[in-house]
């Protein structure tokens, strides 16, 4: 029995304007407990916009995260998934373009999210990777224990 994207998917999304700063979006992500935001001009998926993003197209260049727009930073005309595709079709969507995450649209709206970890957990539960997806984020600074 096939398992499809809705049963897996994170349902909702959190979203930025286009020419919202890497600042507020990295405050969104904070806020939400996130790792990604989408970035959209009204029903338009225009980009993803990842932590990592901020980290390795911003920040590490020198840029001024409180100048640069998600837009100018994300990935953009991300590939994405339907709530009714199969899961095994997001594995090959995710293995063909390189990607850890997918939003999920429907009737042209996003409506979520699937990620690497949540197809970990649906196709091996016991793997290490669905075991760290499982697991709450420790997002204190530095990672330092409590």
């Amino acid at each position: 029995m096939a398992v499809f994207v809705r049963e897996v998917m994170t349902p909702g999304v959190v979203s930025v304007r286009p020419d919202a700063s890497l600042v507020e979006a990295a405050q969104l992500m904070r806020a939400q407990d996130i790792g990604d935001v989408l970035v959209t001009g009204g029903d338009d998926i225009i980009g993803v916009l990842t932590d990592r993003d901020i980290a390795l197209r911003a920040v590490a260049d020198g840029a001024d995260p409180l100048t640069v727009s998600a837009q100018a930073v994300c990935t953009p005309n991300p590939v994405v998934v339907s709530p009714d595709d199969a899961v095994t079709a997001a594995v090959e969507l995710m293995r063909d373009h390189a990607v850890r995450r997918l939003p999920v649209v429907e009737d042209g709206h996003a409506v979520g999210m699937v990620s690497l970890g949540d197809l970990a957990i649906s196709e091996n539960p016991e793997s290490a990777l669905a075991e760290i997806s499982r697991a709450a984020p420790d997002n204190r600074p530095g990672g330092a224990p409590a």
